[in-house]
């Protein structure tokens, strides 16, 4: 086995290089003319997977000293499943490759990774093609560059966890073409489970994909084929189940913590046309990742020619035609049709980066184009000329749809680009048949025409990242990670009696909890528990719609000392009642809440009674701390703030109770200045709050009290902006810059008075039945004295099916409060109280991953026995 492999890297050695190497430069070349390498300033740092590559960095070392787990998170969101949060971020083999960067470089460890996922994507389609397609090796090399560099790919390339996906995609397929002509199931046995494995969520779309190429592969040859579908489906489900130890536990996840499945409400697709897939093959036609997008399906002109000439030449059979333009049909409609949309993407809308099964037509197109490629011959004159002609002429045709502005980011370089590279192709394909250029060189001066193709393709996909996301600083991380580090290992290296939370006032990222490792509440992820999340949305933490966002600036102190938010990290003084300064350095402070609440905290079963009213997040905070504290306390009131001056702004009522802030001059920011007494002993909130969120958009608004000013974004954070506590009465000016959007919309904006003497007396009284709890790895243990008139512990952990409750050893069965967070029932007396986290569906999935793994070489070793007893 050995000497083969080596002679095989011998004699393969220059095309596997190639088929690496190329596609890995030009995309560096690319990268390079914007100004991101190795240690520049500008980084791959606008995706979500950032913080959780940072993350599994960071707790590596504490994962093998039993402080950090890999099934639970303390850090994000109050405390999440991290094994499905793996599951989708970080199941790739590549990942274990950033332990090779420290944490302030990870910047740099997702850029090196992105180059490398795609030059090994482009290494598995070369060894597809070289064992599927019967052309010249330079064209194999070819193919592969396209298949790489594939609009999709480069479009979607800040999605790092995505690509581990195109790597399996051409070995899955020739996985199928070896079991059904040699009977052969192990590479597609091992390339199902470590894409499955790698990224579910991908793995879905394939694993449709791949069932359609089997069923119409089938009906190529149904009498030679049809013995194959027995042990496809045997490979098939046993790698399924082996693959269980990490899709079962995320599945029941993702069920039990609230995600539901898109209603369909229209049968078209939303801002599809006509010209769509016309308009997509032409070269460098960036739309946006973002809302509105059509599908990404560009694969080269080149492979497109071929594809075509695969249907219409005589060469191949009609059966193979049908069969494989039946799939291709298939993706097509499904780029209409809402419901088989729905259907590709686990019938689950996705948050922006729609249709993202389109790269199938992609694979598509360049198999089908590998396939025709190897029929081609100099005798076929007339075909190839009437291809490109034809869709020249299309592309000419669809260009002149473009004045309706629906497809108004096509540019005439794109245009113009796309009719001379069909010019060059057009000519190498004539010269040829003249044979005035043998196959060898054919084959080269392919390679240059698709290399330099896709170059300007890939130039502008980044180019379109580059407008549509940014590439953002590398700065904004790497500059303030050593002061910013410094004062949470401080605070955390001094205070270790109990489990509490941190939060900053300043965040670099809404994941700054994950890349710093400490307990917060902010979140942006994919994988989250949306159930708690909605909660924590009711009770003035924004986390509106689908809840992929979390964020902890802009609420109440009553939420501070519920949720245990013990420190404040922040450049500037928070002006909060109860908090002092513990701990500072050249740039950050930290502040310290004298009032955070415990983990725990021991009640009676009318908690379960407690009304959390969606629509009023400020009286679902008094109801929630008056029955923690036992109390009945008012703690909110509203005046009206008198407003002192506005620079070009246009103030308009639209009815009752509403006011819009609209700009007079275009692009200049709005600027609003008011005036309030606070009274004294009041914490002071602006309270911002719309119904119409749609007309925000991507509104900042900097609000400056006392010369200090922070700036937020409307839409993503909370509602109430601190003007500050005051001792005595007092005269407080403060002013409100809105950027970002024509106008803004909300209700007449009050100022929210907290009254700090009935918070103080609640905050009290919950601290008198706090219960401390010590957290490590998956665990959580408390040691508790329960009086007569208790008999609930709740906790601020969020619910989950696979936490286990045990009190003094014993199991018990726990109950959610609200679905969302923890609740232990308890006795009078003294008690141990442990609570232990194991994802739901990971021992099952563990046996299954063990199952599957025996069960296929029990059937390779019964396979291997059947061919030799055919042999003998």
């Amino acid at each position: 086995m050995i000497q083969r492999i080596t002679r095989f890297l011998k004699r393969e050695k220059i095309y596997m290089g190639a088929a690496f190497f190329i596609p890995i430069v030009l995309m560096f070349a690319i990268y390079l003319s914007i100004g991101i390498y190795w240690g520049s300033d500008r980084s791959i740092l606008a995706s979500d997977a950032f913080a959780q590559f940072s993350n599994f960095h960071a707790s590596f070392n504490n994962v093998l000293h039993g402080k950090q787990s890999i099934f639970y998170t303390w850090n994000a969101a109050l405390g999440l499943n991290y094994f499905s949060l793996m599951a989708y971020y970080l199941g790739g083999l590549f990942t274990p490759l950033v332990f090779f960067f420290p944490n302030s470089a990870i910047p740099d460890a997702l850029y090196v990774l992105t180059l490398l996922k795609i030059g090994v994507a482009s290494l598995a389609f070369w060894f597809y093609a070289k064992e599927t397609f019967k052309i010249p090796k330079w064209t194999q090399v070819s193919l592969a560059i396209s298949y790489s560099l594939m609009s999709f790919i480069t479009a979607h390339s800040e999605l790092i966890m995505w690509l581990d996906a195109f790597i399996y995609l051409p070995l899955i397929i020739l996985g199928i073409n070896r079991l059904m002509d040699k009977k052969k199931p192990i590479c597609l046995f091992v390339s199902y489970l470590l894409l499955f494995i790698s990224n579910f969520y991908m793995a879905f779309m394939i694993g449709v994909f791949s069932f359609l190429y089997f069923l119409a592969r089938t009906f190529t040859n149904w009498t030679r084929y049809k013995k194959d579908i027995l042990p496809y489906f045997i490979t098939s489900i046993l790698a399924g189940i082996s693959s269980m130890v990490m899709i079962l536990p995320t599945l029941m996840d993702l069920r039990s913590n609230g995600e539901a499945l898109t209603q369909i409400v229209r049968f078209k697709t939303e801002a599809t046309g006509f010209w769509d897939v016309v308009i997509k093959n032409m070269i460098g036609v960036f739309d946006t990742t973002k809302y509105g997008s059509i599908p990404f399906i560009y694969a080269g002109l080149f492979p497109l020619v071929f594809c075509i000439y695969f249907f219409v030449t005589k060469k191949i059979a009609l059966k193979e035609k049908v069969a494989y333009g039946c799939i291709l049909l298939f993706v097509f409609i499904s780029f209409y049709i809402e419901p088989l949309n729905l259907l590709w993407q686990g019938m689950h809308a996705p948050n922006m980066f729609l249709f993202r099964f389109s790269f199938t037509f992609s694979f598509l197109v360049i198999m089908l184009a590998g396939y025709g490629f190897e029929k081609y011959r100099p005798t076929d004159e007339g075909y190839l000329v009437g291809i490109i002609i034809l869709l020249a002429a299309l592309f000419t045709l669809a260009k002149g749809f473009i004045q309706d502005g629906k497809y108004a980011y096509v540019t005439d370089n794109s245009f113009y680009f796309t009719l001379l590279f069909l010019a060059f192709y057009l000519l190498t394909i004539v010269l040829y048949q003249r044979q005035q250029i043998p196959l060898k060189r054919l084959a080269m001066v392919l390679l240059l025409l698709m290399g330099a193709e896709a170059t300007l393709n890939t130039n502008s996909m980044i180019h379109g990242i580059l407008s549509d996301w940014n590439y953002a600083s590398r700065s904004l991380y790497s500059a303030p990670y050593k002061e910013y580090q410094d004062a949470v290992s401080q605070t955390q290296k001094k205070d270790t009696s109990e489990f509490y939370r941190m939060e900053t006032l300043d965040p670099i990222s809404p994941n700054d909890s994950i890349n710093y490792g400490f307990s917060g509440i902010s979140l942006f992820s994919s994988i989250r528990n949306r159930n708690s999340s909605s909660l924590l949305n009711d009770l003035g933490y924004r986390s509106k719609g689908t809840n992929l966002n979390l964020r902890y600036q802009n609420n109440t102190l009553l939420m501070d000392s519920l949720f245990g938010i013990k420190y404040n990290l922040s450049k500037i003084d928070p002006l909060k009642y109860g908090y002092y300064q513990s701990y500072s350095n050249t740039q950050y402070k930290m502040y310290e809440n004298t009032n955070a609440a415990a983990l725990g905290t021991l009640t009676d079963t009318n908690i379960y009674k407690t009304k959390l009213p969606k629509t009023d997040n400020l009286g679902s905070q008094t109801n929630l701390f008056n029955r923690l504290s036992d109390s009945s306390f008012t703690y909110f009131s509203f005046v009206k703030p008198t407003l002192v001056n506005s620079a070009n702004t246009t103030i308009t009522h639209p009815t009752s109770n509403t006011v819009q802030y609209a700009e007079q001059q275009k692009n200049v920011a709005k600027t609003l200045s008011w005036s309030v007494v606070v009274p004294a002993g009041k914490q002071a909130y602006m309270s911002l709050f719309t119904s119409n969120y749609n007309q925000l958009e991507s509104s900042s608004a900097t609000i400056t009290v006392n010369g200090q000013s922070v700036k937020t974004q409307i839409n993503i954070t909370g509602q109430y902006y601190n003007l500050g506590y005051y001792a005595a009465d007092t005269v407080v000016n403060f002013s409100i810059t809105f950027y970002g959007s024509t106008a803004v919309s909300f209700v007449d904006p009050p100022v929210v008075l907290m009254d700090v003497a009935n918070y103080q007396a609640a905050a009290e009284k919950i601290q008198n039945k706090r219960v401390a709890f010590k957290t490590s790895g998956r665990k959580a243990t408390a040691t508790v004295t329960v009086k007569k008139n208790q008999s609930v512990l709740f906790t601020t952990i969020p619910y989950d099916k696979g936490w286990s409750a045990y009190v003094d050893g014993k199991k018990v069965a726990i109950k959610s409060f609200k679905e969302a967070f923890i609740t232990i029932p308890v006795s009078p007396g003294k008690h141990k109280i442990e609570l232990r986290f194991l994802p739901n569906g990971f021992k099952l999935g563990t046996i299954g991953f063990i199952l599957g793994i025996c069960l296929f070489s029990f059937y390779v070793y019964y396979l291997n026995k059947k061919k030799e007893a055919t042999l003998s």
